[in-house]
């Protein structure tokens, strides 16, 4: 008799996007601590690095020369330039997880992931997360007691200028009750990873199975 055989999959780029105050930030922290093989994509930015930051946990900084010379060699699967400083994911540590079998998680825009459908859309999820309404968007941003009542404003008429892309993404949450929608995404990702399943390992596989079967045949 063989052995059992490990039926091998490639790893999935899982794209989180939401609206400021819609859930996706507690959502993905969620995903991270229950799904053991799934990381973070760590970015790299040219902004000063703030006190509560690690290098290489929160964000990868990098000189302004550093991020050009990464961005002009191919280096990045999407950039943007944020308030005067620059944002990107690094290509390789993706590439080489998603060929470990090994998924990734994004917590990016409609615009980086816009990008990131250009360069590896065959190896995307998207996810957009909705609020259930306006009036609970904007309660959720004031329940959080961080930010001025300009910056919320601001971030409500960005939620306006976001919303209207839930339309490029794979899935729609509408983030009711953060249970249940974790539960949704969840399952998301677990319907993803069987599709993700390669056709020569599935093939491998089964003639293993078909000769095993051989002797147990009289």
């Amino acid at each position: 008799m063989n052995a059992n055989i490990e039926i091998a999959r490639r790893g999935i780029m899982l794209i989180v996007s939401s609206p400021s105050g819609a859930g996706k930030t507690t959502l993905t922290r969620n995903l991270l601590d229950k799904e053991e093989n799934v990381s973070l994509s760590i970015s790299v930015t040219t902004r000063a690095r703030r006190t509560s930051e690690i290098d290489g946990i929160h964000y990868k900084f990098l000189s302004r020369r550093q991020f050009e010379l990464m961005r002009d060699g191919g280096e990045l699967l999407e950039w943007a330039e944020v308030h005067g400083n620059f944002y990107g994911t690094p290509r390789e540590p993706v590439e080489t997880a998603l060929a470990e079998g090994r998924d990734v998680l994004f917590d990016i825009d409609w615009q980086g992931t816009q990008q990131l459908y250009n360069s590896m859309r065959q190896d995307v999820v998207s996810v957009f997360v909705l609020p259930p309404t306006a009036e609970e968007l904007k309660l959720r941003l004031e329940r959080r007691a961080e930010d001025t009542q300009e910056i919320i404003a601001r971030r409500l008429k960005n939620a306006a200028e976001e919303i209207p892309h839930w339309e490029e993404y794979d899935y729609v949450l509408v983030n009711r009750d953060l249970e249940k929608s974790f539960i949704r995404l969840r399952g998301i990702l677990t319907a993803e990873r069987l599709k993700r399943v390669r056709k020569e390992d599935i093939q491998d596989f089964v003639d293993h199975l078909l000769s095993d079967l051989k002797t147990l045949t009289p």
